[in-house]
């Protein structure tokens, strides 16, 4: 009986995929069977040697995903290179920092660009796909400001709560055609994104007095989640945003 955890002959598009929670979903997945097509805007190289160490195969799509200019490239590269496409994980996304009343309109359009417009158009593109083979699995990286406000990140929080909203739209759209749209919320995930919150003394040590689990997480923490969510496991689960935040959302 075959594991339903098991990704043994499935590709997956990991954008974002060099480092952090990107290169850790993208070795996930392929711990569980799957061929990688890591999308970034600099080679991935330490990913794809990681995953071919596995004996998975892996392949660079290189995309600056800070316009849609590429995104029909990398479903067209990842299956003329792999031979196939069944599951797209959109990680890539930027953050400015700088209180709502001095932030610029460029700083705007960069990360509603990047984290928002290119991931619709992605998914767009890689649904086509799935959805003439019958099958597939998005999964689309949230936030906790999905949810919440935050402070001093007026275009990321709207991105994210963006992407909630996006998720649950293409989930209702596609269901019925064997395409699964599901987020991932990551918590607090110590990475290059999160290195100003981290070096800050007060606020960090605000944001760990409120995690239950009493940490940060690590980008190795979201593996499962989407393991989970790419697999034949998570068949009945729609539009659906799962929180991996060591219970930040429950305090």
């Amino acid at each position: 009986m075959t594991h339903p955890f098991d990704l043994t002959g499935k590709v997956a598009i990991v954008t974002g995929a060099n480092t952090g929670i990107g290169q850790a979903i993208a070795l996930s997945l392929a711990a569980a069977g799957a061929d990688i097509a890591a999308v970034g805007r600099t080679p991935a190289e330490e990913t794809l040697a990681k995953v071919r160490s596995m004996r998975r195969r892996a392949e660079i799509v290189s995309a600056d995903l800070s316009t849609i200019e590429p995104v029909q490239r990398v479903v067209d590269e990842t299956l003329a290179k792999l031979g196939g496409l069944d599951i797209l994980v959109n990680n890539a996304g930027i953050i400015r920092r700088a209180d709502a009343v001095d932030f610029t309109e460029e700083d705007w359009d960069a990360v509603i660009d990047t984290n928002l417009k290119s991931v619709f158009f992605l998914c767009q593109a890689a649904g086509r796909h799935m959805i003439a083979q019958g099958s597939g699995k998005i999964i689309n990286i949230a936030s906790m400001l999905t949810f919440q406000g935050g402070i001093r990140v007026p275009s990321y929080t709207a991105s994210k709560a963006g992407i909630g909203g996006l998720t649950k739209l293409l989930a209702n759209e596609w269901a019925a055609k064997g395409v699964n749209v599901n987020a991932i919320a990551p918590g607090y995930i110590a990475t290059n994104n999160t290195t100003a919150l981290q070096a800050d003394a007060v606020r960090n040590k605000a944001i760990v007095d409120r995690i239950p689990a009493g940490r940060w997480g690590a980008a190795s923490d979201l593996g499962g989640a989407a393991v989970f969510l790419a697999s034949s496991a998570a068949d009945y689960v729609q539009g659906h945003i799962l929180a991996v935040d060591g219970g930040w959302l429950a305090r």
